[in-house]
């Protein structure tokens, strides 16, 4: 017998018309551009921004891009240079923002690339300034001031020395960001839009934003001329201990690999930080925290785990949540076999939940959704 390469062993074994994935994130296009919509309603006299940072919260920064293009968005605001220029690549004529501002050695590329820098400090507006002077042209930027975030940011006491040093950038819009727009009753929203509204007062005809996703469902409405929703577009819940306004547009299932009869005493994963109290039917899936799915959401005395949905049944997570897999009590889910899908998130399990169970937020569960998981994009 001949030497047969691996190749040709993976291709004997491997129909092409079976499914291989034991993950599937699927992205519902359609829902996010109808929450992008549903956002931009409740504006009326503003335009709606989007924000499409961190690979468009993990979905994956082209396909997010296109489809809010589609449905009419024309401002993008991301964190850096490298998420600057993917977006300018994929939207040539949109107004593309950087939160990080005229970070370190990247102003030439920034202002090649044709962005607006979300400037905050003096040294980035020196900076800029002597960019645009070298160019022979006046760069634009944003003006950023800090409320209270105290991350970056002008003070606002500080915004007629800004103005008066801006005079050699072209300013486009004047910023802030809330603190705590999840909470409408928090009296920290209605000083930071009083200390915004001051530093505005030193940039007249110059655009203003202040509200994030939480921020445009305030009762003070701070909508000013454009929104920049991020969290909420992806479905995420702005209005935290009130239902969810807008729809759904992930799900993530993983196939079952492996399954196992486990007796009373029996540990599982690592440090056996679970036992079983009961003959107890256990079943392995494809997916770990290198895939997103918390290590937080282990199961163990006396702590919540996370779940999955096995045949229509909730079935909880034992075992500490490693690399790569995850195990389930299957027990009460008698019909399950290899090679069965279980939701970890979609109809029944929602990314509140979700993140929840695993005592994080859901903005930290769609930013590290991994990479391994075979992606659908639907409804666009």
């Amino acid at each position: 017998m001949g030497i047969v390469s691996t190749a040709e062993r993976i291709d004997a074994r491997t129909d092409p018309a079976e499914p291989v994935e034991t993950g599937l994130l699927t992205v519902d296009l359609g829902a996010l551009a109808g929450n992008w919509r549903k956002l931009a309603s409740r504006a009326p006299g503003a335009e709606c921004g989007a924000v499409v940072k961190a690979d468009g919260y993990g979905l994956g920064q082209a396909a997010v891009m296109r489809a809010l293009a589609r449905a009419g968005c024309e401002t993008f605001f991301v964190a850096n240079l490298l998420e600057g220029e993917t977006a300018r690549a994929l939207a040539p004529h949109a107004d593309v923002y950087v939160f990080d501002g005229v970070a370190p050695g990247c102003g030439p590329r920034l202002a090649a690339a044709g962005l607006r820098p979300c400037i905050g400090s003096v040294a980035e507006l020196a900076e800029w300034t002597a960019l645009g002077a070298a160019l022979g042209r006046r760069l634009e930027a944003a003006i950023h001031f800090d409320t209270g975030m105290n991350r970056l940011g002008f003070a606002p006491a500080d915004a007629s020395a800004v103005a008066e040093a801006a005079v050699g950038i072209e300013p486009t819009l004047i910023m802030s960001h809330f603190l705590s727009a999840q909470l409408p009753d928090a009296p920290v929203n209605a000083r930071q839009i009083a200390d915004f509204l001051a530093a505005r007062a030193h940039f007249p005809g110059v655009a203003a934003s202040m509200a994030a996703s939480s921020g445009v469902f305030l009762p003070q409405r701070p909508h000013f001329d454009l929104l920049r929703p991020g969290y909420a577009l992806y479905g995420g819940n702005p209005t935290p201990g009130a239902e969810n306004p807008m729809t759904p547009v992930v799900s993530l299932s993983a196939r079952i690999i492996s399954l196992r009869e486990l007796g009373v005493g029996d540990t599982v994963g690592y440090d056996g930080v679970w036992a079983a109290t009961r003959p107890t039917r256990a079943a392995t899936i494809g997916a770990g925290y290198a895939d997103g799915l918390p290590i937080s959401a282990t199961a163990a005395p006396g702590k919540a785990a996370g779940e999955a949905v096995v045949g229509g049944r909730r079935c909880a997570f034992i075992g500490r949540v490693s690399m790569d897999y995850i195990v389930l009590d299957v027990t009460d889910a008698p019909e399950a076999r290899r090679g069965d899908w279980v939701e970890l998130l979609g109809a029944t399990i929602d990314l509140e939940e979700l993140a929840g169970r695993a005592r994080t937020i859901g903005y930290e569960v769609l930013t590290r959704l991994g990479r391994r998981y075979a992606r659908r994009y639907v409804g666009g």
